[in-house]
């Protein structure tokens, strides 16, 4: 299978520079999310009891029209289509992830920590991906040998991870974690210093060097982390099981559900 772009597989797709153009997507996405943020949006709970608004809903519609417009032969999978029509059975190895608003309680109350999630996956891992920061107007990409940061469209600059601080390490976190979880958490992985934020954010942040890790010990879809995996990924960063095996995506057969993860810097 092909896509444009030179004809370059997608088995390759690391080398084939669509991070930017994802980016692109992100941000015209958030030209449509950002004038319900701090508007009184009305919240609606889907059937998991979680928050959808009509900012996730124009978002989405946005990217999965460019999506198409651009890569008509590559499915997408996307979390507000996929809550309200179900998941597919079954996926090839090729396909998008999309989380139009990653983080929408934060969104909801008016925190900045919401983001805008595109990834490409082949054979099951992330190749290419974007997240966007629409409130902060950050914007992180994969890019041919590495990953890169724009800020308000201005011109990208590389980012990568930075070795392991020791006795100064950070961890990202979420805010809804436990004291006694966060205690366990420290305990295993070692880090002393901690931030408590929502999203895919958290990805980018050890990806830029501002942060080491991330554990999460909890339940995620497969559209929350795509997109920051392949950015911390390109970063020169890591994302595996707690055991260290390789993050698997395309889980049809468990609604692209995953188990806990550890996503690392240097």
């Amino acid at each position: 299978m092909a896509a444009d772009g030179g004809g370059v597989s997608l088995d390759n797709a690391e080398a084939w520079d669509i991070g930017a153009a994802l980016g692109d997507i992100c941000e015209a996405a958030a030209s449509v999310i950002m004038p319900f943020w701090r508007a009184g949006v009305t919240v609606r709970a889907k059937a998991d009891d979680s928050p959808v608004t009509e900012a996730d809903h124009q978002g989405e519609a946005l990217i999965l029209a460019a999506l198409a417009e651009r890569w008509p032969d590559i499915p997408t999978i996307s979390e507000e289509h996929a809550s309200e029509f179900g998941a597919p059975d079954a996926i090839g190895p090729h396909f998008f992830l999309v989380d139009p608003i990653d983080g929408t309680k934060a969104f909801v109350r008016g925190d900045k920590n919401f983001t805008v999630n595109i990834a490409l996956i082949a054979h099951g891992r992330p190749v290419a991906g974007a997240v966007g920061a629409p409130a902060t107007g950050e914007l992180w990409h994969t890019g041919v040998g590495g990953a890169m940061k724009r800020v308000r469209g201005g011109t990208p600059a590389p980012i990568r991870v930075r070795a392991w601080p020791t006795g100064s390490a950070r961890a990202v976190l979420s805010h809804t974690i436990k004291e006694a979880a966060d205690m366990a958490l420290e305990s295993t992985y070692g880090y002393s210093r901690r931030e408590l934020m929502d999203s895919s954010i958290k990805f980018c942040r050890i990806a830029e060097g501002a942060a080491d890790i991330y554990p999460r010990h909890g339940p995620t879809m497969e559209w929350d982390i795509a997109a920051g995996h392949a950015v911390l990924a390109a970063a020169g960063g890591r994302l595996t099981t707690p055991q260290g095996d390789a993050f698997i995506y395309g889980k049809a057969d468990q609604g692209f559900r995953n188990g806990w993860f550890v996503a690392r810097g240097g």
